[in-house]
């Protein structure tokens, strides 16, 4: 947490304690010591926290330790229903994955990190780990790449940095679902970047997740910023080459919709946009 709990009301340090806890969960934390130390409360005082949570359904505890509870599921999916970009995108990532058979993500840049807002399953059966909540750093994925376009190099550079050491911590650590993968070298990352740039179609060639290829573009708001990005995604044998260039225009197409129902809300009232408000701009 960026603010000091200790400057806080007692109320408010017991509640932020409680959402520390939660977050602590979501990172990875799943022991009491583990989540204990990430939230900096001796040991009393976390199970106190925990206890309470799961009390109250917003943590589960079995074999693996504290999980997420149901309802944190229950509220994830309101959440989603409830962002106007999630509702202005709905109707065009669903009609993209009906015609062309494959997963559709929506992704929206919070800090250093990409956050799927939301996911329409294609129909091939493919199962990957990509899911509405998912948080991953914005270099590392082709989706987090689009919103990347309009970045300086030196912010580029950083980025890459980080996805490069996110990718080393997981094949120290490995997460279930994640095959550690070795990211290209900054030159070559660069210049794809800058073919990126050129063309508003970003590729991910299993550079996040082994056995999957995606086609990705950024949505600008009426400014021309980029505040989203849409993706098409499947595994490695319906992603080749020539599939993935005649997948391009129709994520770029279905970008541009969205950015026009964004700029344009009057036609659109019953779903208004305001940028996500962990979105910044470099």
């Amino acid at each position: 947490m960026t603010t000091s709990l200790s400057a806080q009301p007692v109320g408010a340090q017991a509640l932020l304690r409680g959402l520390a806890v939660i977050d602590a969960v979501a990172a990875g934390h799943h022991g009491l010591a583990a989540i204990g130390e990430h939230i900096n409360c001796t040991r009393s005082t976390t199970h106190r926290l925990v206890s309470a949570l799961v009390h109250a359904g917003y943590l589960r505890h079995g074999a693996q330790g504290y999980q997420l509870g149901l309802k944190l599921a229950t509220l994830g999916a309101l959440a989603r229903e409830q962002t106007p970009l999630a509702a202005l995108a709905r109707p065009i990532i669903e009609a993209l994955a009906q015609t062309c058979g494959d997963s559709v993500h929506l992704g929206v840049r919070e800090g250093d990190d990409v956050v799927y807002l939301d996911k329409v399953a294609g129909s091939r059966g493919l199962e990957m780990r990509s899911r509405p909540g998912l948080r991953l750093p914005l270099a590392l994925t082709g989706v987090g790449r689009a919103l990347m376009l309009d970045l300086q190099e030196p912010q580029w550079q950083r980025l890459y940095t980080q996805a490069r050491d996110h990718q080393a911590r997981q094949s120290d650590a490995p997460v279930a679902g994640l095959s550690p993968l070795e990211p290209p070298a900054w030159p070559e990352y660069r210049n794809r970047l800058l073919d990126y740039q050129r063309t508003s179609v970003v590729l991910d060639l299993e550079d996040n997740e082994r056995g999957i290829r995606c086609v990705a573009a950024p949505v600008r708001d009426e400014h021309g910023m980029i505040v989203a990005a849409i993706s098409i995604a499947s595994a490695t044998p319906w992603m080749s080459d020539a599939r993935l260039a005649e997948l391009a225009p129709r994520v770029r197409d279905a970008a541009a919709q969205l950015s026009h129902r964004i700029a344009r809300p009057d036609l659109h009232p019953d779903a208004d946009f305001s940028p996500p408000a962990g979105a910044s701009h470099e």
